[in-house]
């Protein structure tokens, strides 16, 4: 029988959906797992694999399209299958788009008005206004009688341009769905900061290996690539870390999943490693590149941007030296990672130079208090201190 195709529900209070392309056209075969249509919803743009196999049909809505959770937009049908009979077609996006861009524009007022009867105004205090858009009527003048002067039209335009203040920038689905959470995380989740300064040596000499090592893959890990697991097999230590808090009480998720910040035109996407505790260098490095760039082309998959348990931020490409961040809920804590520069520090009572880097951790104070925090970071911290191959496992 046919299978219908629903817009889905990717986000918790998710109304709506909008459909940004289908990848299929109707009349052609799709098969089971096969992409089939772009969606955006707040928090990005996705790809809505099909529900079954068979031929696209009876599609009812076009891009553009905005259309509630749950309803019907196209069918999958089998062969001498027709689709159901068809239900109002959703208004496109476009369409009141295209009413708007049709209406007339707003124009300054009409000569004539400008220059009204009642005005007493020199020739070249006319022409001005003319030139300025400055409306007679409005103005009394400082000559004699009242008469307005080129003088007056020009303090009056110079005027109304410092008073008009310029459009408020028009925010993206990304960036307003970011300004959101983060607004409501600072203000309801009791966060706490504990930082600690790491000497990244041995992390620099790792990664130079890695790349020595993968490059021949077109694989590069980053210092990311490496706080990833050296984090989530911490967190196999400290699960009260990777807990999340659910109404009134602390759930323990059952995977550690890493959720990874990622800088876009219009905001920021955590994208997520799944189960990074279970992955070696190579397998996370390939994945987080991927998810880069599929957030950068706006391919973001369903599972590429859910389930994350805790998240890393890394600001030092931006040459960033710490910096605090605000917890993405439910999660538990997210770590902040400065840049790796050269600092002066003491080692067995002499100054030597060494890189470091600076961590700084965000904790919800419900979740866990500063002694399992505090002891974490310091497991995160002598894990980066004493890293070896080994641990990791480059290939």
């Amino acid at each position: 029988m046919p299978i219908s195709v629903v817009m889905p529900a990717l986000e918790m209070a998710q109304e709506t959906g909008k459909l940004v392309a289908w990848r299929k056209k109707e009349g052609e075969a799709v098969a089971k797992g096969e992409v089939l249509l772009e969606i955006e919803t707040d928090k990005a743009v996705m790809e809505i694999e099909s529900p079954g196999a068979g031929t696209l049909a009876g599609v009812k809505v076009g891009e553009g399209a905005v259309v509630p959770v749950g309803q019907t937009i196209a069918w999958i049908v089998g062969p001498g299958e027709i689709p159901p009979a068809e239900s109002e077609v959703i208004p496109s996006l476009a369409r009141a788009f295209s009413e708007t861009a049709s209406r007339p524009p707003v124009t300054a007022r009409p000569q004539a008005q400008q220059e009204s009867a009642g005005a007493k105004a020199s020739p070249k205090a006319r022409r001005l206004a003319r030139e300025l858009g400055v409306d007679l009527s409005t103005l009394r003048g400082s000559g004699p009688g009242g008469e307005v002067l080129a003088t007056d039209i020009q303090a009056a335009s110079e005027k109304s341009a410092s008073s008009v203040s310029p459009p408020p920038e028009t925010l993206g689905p990304v960036a307003r769905l970011m300004a959101e959470r983060t607004t409501q995380s600072w203000t309801t989740v009791p966060h706490f900061f504990l930082v600690r300064e790491v000497d990244a040596t041995a992390l620099n000499q790792a990664r130079a290996e890695a790349i020595k090592a993968l490059e021949k893959d077109g694989i590069k890990p980053t210092l990311t690539d490496f706080l990833i697991a050296l984090v989530a097999r911490a967190l196999v230590k400290h699960p009260r870390m990777n807990a999340s808090w659910s109404g009134n009480s602390i759930h323990l998720n059952p995977e550690i999943n890493i959720g990874v910040a990622v800088a876009l035109e219009d905001g920021v996407v955590t994208a997520v490693i799944h189960k990074a505790d279970k992955a070696n260098l190579r397998t996370i490095a390939t994945q987080r590149q991927e998810l880069a760039a599929r957030a950068k082309q706006g391919k973001l998959r369903p599972a590429d941007i859910f389930g994350a348990t805790f998240t890393i931020s890394n600001l030092g490409m931006f040459q960033v030296d710490a910096f605090s961040a605000i917890i993405t809920p439910p999660q538990a804590a997210i770590l902040a990672v400065g840049s790796v520069t050269d600092r002066v520090i003491a080692v067995e009572g002499k100054p030597v130079v060494r890189p470091m880097m600076t961590l700084t951790l965000s904790t919800d104070h419900r979740v866990a208090d500063g002694a399992r925090a505090a002891a974490f970071l310091n497991d995160v911290a002598e894990s980066i201190l004493k890293l070896t191959r080994p641990l990791l496992s480059f290939t």
